[in-house]
């Protein structure tokens, strides 16, 4: 069989009025998503609530995460946390003069 090749820089779209979540690949209890984010932020009225850990790293561009604790995390590419299970949390903003792309982890 032969196996098909992506990149996870390529097939970004032009415009993109939301985020953009893209499975990369299911199995079990773990999902592999990508995530294009063009200036996006959380809504103020809403924190991502998640049944699972996730682990995600910044490939390009930079985002500021807030917890419900108030704990700001500025990401840059290269930086990558963990948030547990229930960790509430949102993003406040990123970049506007380059598409951000996120790899999430989800266990």
């Amino acid at each position: 069989m032969q196996k098909k090749v992506n990149n996870i820089y390529k097939n970004i779209p032009s415009d993109m009025p939301e985020e953009l979540f893209e499975i990369i690949s299911e199995k079990d209890n773990i999902k592999i998503e990508r995530i294009i984010s063009d200036g996006h932020s959380t809504p103020d009225d809403y924190w991502y609530d998640q049944d699972k850990d996730e682990f995600v790293i910044l490939l390009k561009g930079n985002a500021v995460l807030l917890f419900e604790n108030d704990e700001r995390v500025d990401l840059s590419e290269g930086d990558y946390v963990v948030i547990p299970k229930h960790c509430r949390h949102k993003v406040l903003g990123t970049s506007k003069e380059t598409k951000t792309i996120w790899l999430a982890v989800h266990y």
